[in-house]
C-alpha cells in the first residue's frame, strides 16, 4: 500500500478513528494488526520475514537481559547480528555476489559459475532489519532494557508509518511511546494533517513531476548530451530530496495523528556547505545508525592514542557499506566510496586551509563562505549522483561523458524551455526553498496560525486543491522503497 494511493486515504483515517475509540489497553494490538495488513498489501508471504526477525530478536534480547556475563551477552548479540545480516544478505545481496564472482570467473576462464536466483526484494527489509538490530545492540550495551511484551516489541519493529522507508527509529524513543500511548490531542491531529499535506506537495507536485524528465534522460543514456544530462542530474537531486523527505513528512504526520512522534530525518540538506554538513542533514536516522553502531565501534586507538589513519580508514569503510546498503550494485558501492574519500579529503584539508589563512578570511564573510561551500557541496553531490541514479556502471560513465558534450545545445535548450512540466517543476523548487527558508527563520506554521480563521482555512483548502490539481497522480513508488 502506497502513501500516495486512494487505499491509504481510506486506511489511515479508519485506523485513527478505531485507535481512539477502543480501550487503551488494546490499542497496541490494533496498530500491530494494521501494520501487518499494511505490509501484506505488497506481498503477504514476506510478512513472515518481519515476524521471523521479531521473534529472533525478542528472545535473544531476553537472553541478554538475564545474563550477567559480558561474554555470554556477546554470544547472543552475535547470533542476532548474524541472523539479521544473513537474512539481508540472502534476499538483497546474494545475486549481486554471484554476478560479481561470475564476471571474475569469465575473465579467468575458469568455466564455473554461481547460480542466480529469482528473488523479489522485500519492501523495506533494510529499514526494519536495522531497526530491530539497533534494539538488540542497545540491550547488549545496557542502553535499553529488554521489552518483555512480545506484541509491543512486534509493533516497534513493524509500526506502519515508518515500516518500509524509515525513519529508522531507536527503541529508546519508540518503545516508551508504545508502552505509554498518548490520549487524543487536537493539536496532534491538526499538525499531523499539515505535515501529511506538505509531504504530498513534495512527492506529487515536485518529485513525481521532476521524475518524468529525469527518467527520460537516464533511461535513454545514448540519446542525450550536454544540457539535458546536466539538468536531469541536478533535478534528480531535488527529486530524490522531495521524494524521500516527502515520504518522511507523511510518515511523521501519520504517526502524529496517533500520538506518536518520529524523529526528524532531513534538515534542509541541499543548503549544506560541505559533504560532512550534507550527511549531518540527509537521512539522519541512517547516518546516525552507521555512526553509532558501526563507525564508533571500529578500532581507531593504538597504544592509548588516536591514530588518524585508522579514523580515515573507518570513515571510508562506513560510507562504502552505507553505499552498499542503498543497493546491490557496484554503482552504489562506488557512490559510498566516493563520499567516504571526499570526507577524508575535507578532514585532511582543514589544517592546511587554516594555516594558509583561508579559513580565517572566509569566517569574516559568512555569506560568501556559505555560498562557496554550497557550490562545492552541490558539485560533489552532482558527480556522485551519476552513480546513484544510473542503471549500471556503463550507463553512469556514458552519461557523465555525455554531460560535457555540448553538441546541439541550442536545440536542447529550446526543447527544455518548451517543456512546461520542467518549467513548472523548477518554479515549485523555488517555492519549496523559499518556504523552507521562511520556516527555518520564523516558523511558517506559526505565522499561518496567527492569521484570522477565514484566511487560514482559505490557505489550507486552497493548498489541498493545488496539490490535487497539479500533483502527478500516477501512484509512483517512493524511490527509497527499492532500498
Amino acid at each position: 500500500m502506497l502513501f500516495n494511493s486512494f487505499e491509504y486515504l481510506i486506511f489511515l483515517p479508519s485506523v485513527v478513528v478505531l485507535y481512539f475509540t477502543i480501550p487503551v489497553k488494546w490499542r497496541w494490538l490494533l496498530l500491530l494488526i494494521a501494520s501487518y495488513f499494511f505490509y501484506m498489501c505488497w506481498k503477504a508471504e514476506y510478512a513472515i520475514l518481519i515476524l521471523f526477525t521479531t521473534v529472533v530478536d525478542y528472545f535473544l534480547a531476553l537472553k541478554m537481559g538475564r545474563e550477567s556475563s559480558g561474554k555470554k551477552k556477546k554470544r547472543w548479540l552475535v547470533i542476532s547480528i548474524l541472523v539479521n545480516l544473513g537474512m539481508l544478505a540472502g534476499f538483497k545481496y546474494l545475486n549481486f555476489f554471484s554476478e560479481s564472482v561470475n564476471a571474475l570467473m569469465q575473465i579467468t576462464n575458469s568455466g564455473y559459475s554461481f547460480p542466480l536466483y529469482h528473488i523479489l526484494l522485500p519492501v523495506g527489509i533494510s529499514f526494519y532489519i536495522f531497526q530491530s538490530l539497533s534494539y538488540t545492540i542497545d540491550v547488549y550495551r545496557g542502553i535499553q532494557p529488554p521489552e518483555k511484551h512480545f506484541g509491543k516489541f512486534a509493533l516497534y519493529v513493524s509500526f506502519f508509518p515508518q515500516l518500509v522507508a524509515g525513519p529508522i527509529e531507536r527503541s529508546t524513543s519508540l518503545l516508551p511511546q508504545i508502552n505509554a500511548p498518548c490520549p487524543f490531542n487536537q493539536q496532534n491531529l491538526i499538525s499531523g494533517l499539515k505535515l501529511i499535506l506538505w509531504g504530498f506537495f513534495k512527492k506529487l507536485v515536485i518529485a513525481d513531476r521532476l521524475g518524468m524528465f529525469v527518467s527520460l534522460v537516464y533511461e535513454n543514456p545514448t540519446e542525450y548530451h550536454g544540457l539535458p544530462v546536466i539538468l536531469a542530474t541536478v533535478l534528480f537531486a531535488f527529486q530524490l530530496y522531495t521524494d524521500f523527505s516527502g515520504y518522511t513528512d507523511i510518515a511523521r504526520g501519520s504517526a502524529r495523528l496517533l500520538g506518536y512522534e518520529l524523529m526528524i530525518n532531513f534538515n534542509r540538506p541541499l543548503i549544506a556547505t560541505s559533504l560532512r554538513d550534507f550527511w549531518n542533514r540527509w537521512h539522519i536516522s541512517l547516518t546516525t545508525w552507521f555512526r553509532d553502531y558501526l563507525l564508533y565501534a571500529l578500532p581507531y586507538i593504538r597504544n592509548k592514542k588516536i591514530v588518524q589513519s585508522n579514523v580515515y580508514r573507518n570513515l571510508i569503510l562506513t560510507f562504502l557499506l552505507m553505499g552498499l546498503w542503498h543497493g546491490a550494485a557496484w554503482t552504489f558501492v562506488l557512490f559510498g566510496l566516493f563520499h567516504g574519500l571526499m570526507l577524508v579529503v575535507e578532514s585532511m584539508a582543514e589544517k592546511p586551509l587554516r594555516r594558509a589563512g583561508i579559513s580565517g578570511f572566509l569566517s569574516r564573510y559568512p555569506g560568501f563562505a556559505a555560498t562557496l561551500g554550497n557550490l562545492y557541496m552541490f558539485t560533489m553531490l552532482f558527480f556522485s549522483l551519476f552513480l546513484f541514479r544510473a542503471n549500471s556502471l556503463n550507463d553512469s560513465v556514458l552519461l557523465l561523458s555525455n554531460a560535457f558534450n555540448f553538441k546541439n545545445s541550442a536545440a536542447y535548450a529550446g526543447e527544455i524551455l518548451k517543456n512546461l512540466e520542467v518549467m513548472f517543476g523548477l518554479l515549485m523548487i523555488v517555492v519549496l526553498l523559499v518556504a523552507e527558508h521562511i520556516h527555518a527563520k520564523h516558523n511558517l506554521i506559526e505565522l499561518i496560525s496567527k492569521r484570522p480563521l477565514p484566511v487560514r482555512w482559505s490557505l489550507y483548502i486552497g493548498f489541498v486543491f493545488f496539490v490535487v490539481l497539479f500533483g502527478v497522480l500516477h501512484q509512483e513508488k517512493f524511490i527509497y522503497f527499492q532500498f
